[in-house]
């Protein structure tokens, strides 16, 4: 069961937070929400909990936009500030874990514009469920534009059918990165990581492929 806390972000906001630590764990995922769903999403939990089996910690947390009940994103600099603080509560309760940072879409991209104005204390690579590059039907590569400022490791976690991400605009960007970007493709899986039933798949299956996906690149990054 994941343990619930609350944490400051600078003197004005309290957040909330849940951490899944388990007893053998190797690493610690701060792991940030999307914009339209917070931190209990069923999809969240569910990806936590598939880390937390092949232990990898996570530190899941909320922006205050949302722990307010606001539909309305917290402004980039709010964002980036409670990213910091989460690095920071996820270092402290997670006793010396390596870390890596990113989550959901929005989150991960925030995740990722902190990391690229000055390194998060402690994180050794970021990793993207579904890097939202530009808004549907409106592709670009402006939002990715950052990420070359970003020394760390990246993980590229995204369905092939992803309206947010136009693969050839997404496949570019990862040759500009170079070494630091793995891309991993999700076949006939949208967004959401939804695939539909013509697929011969489940979302369930897609979930283990991306818990599968997460672990292999977290080994090679912290060499175990």
């Amino acid at each position: 069961m994941a343990t619930p806390t609350r944490f400051a972000v600078g003197s004005r906001h309290t957040v909330s937070a849940l951490t899944l630590l388990p007893s053998s764990a190797r690493a610690c995922f701060v792991f940030a929400h999307g914009a339209g769903a917070g931190m209990a999403h069923a999809f969240m939990e569910s990806f936590a909990d598939g880390l937390a089996a092949v232990r990898i910690a996570t530190f899941r947390y909320q922006f205050p936009y949302m722990d307010q009940g606001s539909r309305r994103p917290d402004p980039p600099a709010l964002c980036h500030a409670t990213v910091r603080a989460a690095v920071d509560e996820a270092t402290r309760i997670s006793h010396g874990l390596p870390l890596i940072a990113g989550g959901r879409s929005f989150g991960g991209r925030m995740t990722s514009q902190a990391q690229s104005s000055a390194p998060l204390p402690g994180v050794r690579g970021l990793a993207f469920l579904g890097f939202p590059l530009h808004p549907a039907k409106k592709p670009a590569d402006a939002r990715a534009a950052h990420l070359a400022d970003v020394s760390v490791p990246m993980l590229f976690l995204q369905g092939d059918h992803d309206e947010l991400a136009d693969l050839a605009l997404l496949r570019a960007v990862i040759d500009r990165l170079g070494e630091r970007a793995t891309l991993h493709l999700i076949p006939d899986a949208d967004h959401s990581f939804h695939v539909p039933a013509r697929s011969g798949r489940k979302d369930s299956q897609v979930l283990e492929d991306l818990v599968r996906d997460f672990q292999r690149w977290t080994g090679i990054l912290i060499g175990s």
